[in-house]
């Protein structure tokens, strides 16, 4: 059964950071490429950031580029979303999804993506 689950959002400050974690089971994560994105309420869900399965090469988002960082540990089936230097927008539901094909082209409109995550909740605030 293929399935991902995400872990490690919380409540933090501004400028605080945050790593969140996506476990994968059913499936080998370096197989597909891996997206987050996130919702916050109201919002139409947005793509955070990408990683390819083939070289590993990652993208992101323009709100989030140079503060937030995307990893994969192959050995633990597992994908990190390292968030530095949070903000208050930054508050949102954050799901990882996996994807039918290898590569991230055009992830943030969601499209190809047949596996999510239950989602995160990350709340920035004073």
């Amino acid at each position: 059964q293929v399935q991902l689950v995400e872990s490690g959002g919380g409540l933090v400050q501004p400028g605080g950071s945050l790593r969140l974690s996506c476990a994968a089971s059913g499936f080998a994560l370096d197989a597909v490429a891996i997206a987050w994105f996130r919702q916050a309420p109201g919002k139409e869900r947005e793509g955070v950031s990408c990683i390819n399965s083939s070289d590993g090469w990652t993208y992101y988002g323009d709100s989030v580029k140079g503060r937030f960082s995307m990893s994969r540990d192959n050995a633990k089936n597992t994908v990190y979303l390292q968030m530095n230097s949070l903000k208050p927008e930054d508050s949102a539901v954050y799901y990882c999804a996996g994807r039918n094909t290898k590569d991230c082209s055009n992830y943030r409109f969601g499209r190809g993506f047949g596996s999510w995550g239950q989602g995160t909740q990350v709340t920035v605030s004073s």
